[in-house]
């Protein structure tokens, strides 16, 4: 039949295509975007913070100087004295009842000190009253500021960045030592033995005597004279040893030295070393100074600083040593005396 023949052969082109042609997955459209909301679980929001700064520290000091009391004062032992500092908020917040306490040192009676109020960029003078050890030395004082809830903060240039001090030193205060008055307290003594002060200007062994008023080679006559005559042999020496004394910190020995004019105001043969010397407390004597002189119508100028035997307990020597004959060796001490400049 016609059409049963027509209808095969369809249906054998139609299962031919079918295995021939390879499947393809069709290509889906992309959906449209929409503006549609979704749905998100709810979270806490963050607080943000601004991003540190020096300007954003609430509580820190700047120091600016010390307004007195500089640091090495010499303070008398027992003195009483007020050290105030400069300072500067350097923080953010306004100190309103904050106080200035002490760290570590030395406290020297120092008190906590209640500090005004100081806005934010002000500057402000702080003080502490002290009192000075008795014993003589170096002492430092350390202090820092604490706000109103008990919390030290910092200070910029503060010590370790957090503190400020007070630095003094405590020096016995200086009574002074006239050689020139205690000579006569003094133990005299020579190649030929012991002698007491006061001549006479004839005794061979030599002698030590005043001679205020009188007139030296430089043509003055001072008050205050002390003639060391040395024993009258060649070479002769004379030495005396004073009491014992304390030095006390800035102690200089001062004198001037030279001869006596002859009886006709002329200078004379002078010619002597001139010693300064001290006896320890191990009965050592050691030296702090000689100087050669000659008589040449001036006196020399003497000035030892005894720095190297403060706090400690000496005695003085004063010695003469003769170059030679001592005949004319009429040597002298004008003001000798242990004093602070």
């Amino acid at each position: 039949e016609p059409n049963a023949v027509f209808t095969a052969a369809a249906l054998t082109v139609q299962a031919q295509l079918t295995q021939s042609v390879p499947f393809r997955t069709p290509t889906l459209p992309l959906a449209a975007a929409t503006n549609t909301s979704v749905s998100v679980p709810t979270l806490p929001s963050a607080t943000l913070r601004p991003a540190a700064s020096a300007t954003s520290v609430c509580d820190q000091a700047q120091f600016v100087k010390d307004v007195n009391i500089p640091d090495g004062s010499q303070i008398a032992p027992g003195a009483s004295f007020t050290k105030t500092w400069q300072l500067r908020n350097a923080g953010v917040c306004t100190w309103s009842g904050y106080t200035l306490v002490f760290d570590s040192g030395d406290l020297m009676g120092g008190t906590a000190q209640t500090i005004g109020t100081v806005s934010p960029g002000q500057e402000a003078q702080v003080s502490v009253n002290f009192t000075a050890p008795t014993t003589p030395g170096s002492y430092r004082s350390y202090w820092r500021i604490r706000n109103s809830s008990g919390v030290l903060f910092p200070v910029l240039g503060g010590t370790q960045g957090r503190s400020f001090f007070v630095d003094v030193k405590v020096v016995a205060a200086s009574s002074g030592y006239d050689l020139h008055t205690r000579a006569t307290d003094a133990n005299w003594n020579s190649g030929a033995g012991n002698f007491s002060f006061g001549g006479p200007d004839t005794d061979a062994r030599g002698f030590a005597m005043y001679r205020n008023n009188q007139k030296l080679e430089d043509g003055t006559t001072p008050a205050k004279v002390l003639e060391t005559h040395p024993q009258w042999v060649d070479d002769g020496v004379i030495t005396g040893l004073y009491p014992a004394y304390t030095v006390v910190s800035g102690e200089h020995f001062k004198a001037r030295i030279g001869f006596l004019a002859q009886s006709d105001g002329t200078c004379g043969a002078g010619n002597a070393k001139f010693q300064l010397n001290y006896k320890d407390s191990s009965g050592v004597i050691k030296p702090l100074g000689e100087w050669t002189d000659t008589c040449n119508g001036t006196l020399r100028d003497i000035d030892v600083d005894l720095d190297d035997i403060v706090a400690k307990t000496v005695q003085f020597q004063l010695a003469v040593l003769a170059n030679g004959t001592s005949g004319q060796d009429l040597a002298v001490w004008v003001s000798p005396q242990v004093r602070i400049p």
